[in-house]
């Protein structure tokens, strides 16, 4: 993979690949509330319209590889890209986000009521 390309993945290809990749990290760029409605399980929660979120994936090891979601696959993208030019070479996008998977029918935390 090039330091400026990021795989989109369907719900079932990033489903598959992060039950097989080792090194697979999950982040979550959504807001702390949508966080807590419902989320992939494991995933580390980094909104990135925080203020933050720049400092943060700089704390990030970039030896792994990163599965990056939010609601529908907007964010998710630009997140995608900020970590590809700060040297992050494993970045894979859920296309269609939470949305999609969803609609597949894949595993969720959801909070309890």
């Amino acid at each position: 993979m090039s330091a400026n390309y990021f795989k989109d993945l369907g719900p079932e290809s990033f489903y598959e690949a992060i039950q097989k990749d080792p090194d697979a990290v999950l982040l979550d760029v959504r807001t702390e509330h949508e966080f807590e409605e419902v989320h992939l399980e494991g995933a580390l929660l980094m909104n990135i319209n925080s203020g933050v979120f720049l400092t943060e994936i700089e704390k990030l090891d970039r030896s792994k590889h990163y599965y990056v979601y939010c609601a529908v696959g907007g964010r998710s993208k630009v997140a995608c890209g900020m970590m590809l030019s700060r040297g992050f070479e494993h970045v894979c996008n859920l296309s269609g986000g939470l949305a999609a998977w969803i609609q597949k029918g894949l595993p969720l935390v959801k909070k309890q009521k």
